[in-house]
């Protein structure tokens, strides 16, 4: 869906945080994902009741295209590729659809791996 351009009502300008935002809400989305990993002023911003929905995200805006990094946390037990393909997918989607913008890439990056407590880690389960 591309954004009709009337010149004559003004412009429209999306800043980098709303794209974070439907980014990180998109992968968040995807079985298989734990949660987002930031650093450590957006964990210390977390203890003080603050939720950042763009944690773990940058991102890159142009005027018609889009570029994204996520740092994921993956749960155990998932397979990763196809979870990383899913929030791919996920995130292009999401972005292109609600912004107009041509996502030309979605870099996913892997920063940890969830093991649920209730569930010893004691082999990787296969689906």
């Amino acid at each position: 869906m591309e954004l009709e351009e009337r010149p004559e009502l003004g412009s429209v300008k999306i800043a980098n945080e709303v794209v974070a935002v439907i980014a990180g809400l998109a992968a968040s989305e995807v079985e298989g994902i734990a949660g987002m990993s930031g650093g450590i002023t957006e964990g210390w911003s977390e203890l003080w009741g603050k939720k950042n929905l763009a944690r773990g995200v940058k991102v890159e805006v142009g005027e018609k295209e889009a570029a994204v990094d996520l740092n994921v946390v993956v749960k155990y037990g998932a397979v990763i590729p196809e979870v990383c393909a899913g929030v791919q997918q996920n995130v292009k989607r999401a972005i292109e659809i609600m912004t107009g913008l041509d996502v030309v890439e979605v870099n996913v990056h892997v920063t940890n791996v969830l093991v649920d407590e209730k569930e010893p880690p004691t082999e990787a389960r296969v689906r």
